[in-house]
């Protein structure tokens, strides 16, 4: 069967690491400028690391029983969801973004 889900739940862990120090690094340069506002789209970065961790778990326990109890990936479905999850957060971090240089 392999380690593709190990590696890939892996990948999801490091990502949601990722999210979660540069939701605090920009929490913190932001608070000059954005005051209040940084902290909370602060804790909202680490919340949404918090569900893509979650998430990252729970898809690869479903890989797992599934490969393991069927020999294939028929119980996975909406594999896309996460994917499309992490497009839109990274939209709206760029939209942010250029909130922050516009204002400054």
């Amino acid at each position: 069967m392999g380690l593709q889900a190990e590696r890939t739940a892996l990948a999801w862990r490091r990502t949601a690491l990722a999210m979660a120090v540069a939701a605090v690094g920009a929490g913190r340069l932001a608070v000059p400028v954005l005051g209040a506002v940084a902290l909370a789209i602060a804790a909202l970065g680490l919340f949404q690391a918090l569900l893509v961790s979650e998430a990252s778990r729970r898809r690869y326990w479903i890989v797992h029983k599934s490969l393991t109890t069927q020999g294939n990936l028929a119980a996975v479905r909406l594999a896309g969801a996460p994917i499309a999850g992490l497009a839109c957060s990274g939209v709206l971090v760029g939209l942010l973004a250029l909130a922050f240089v516009l204002a400054a």
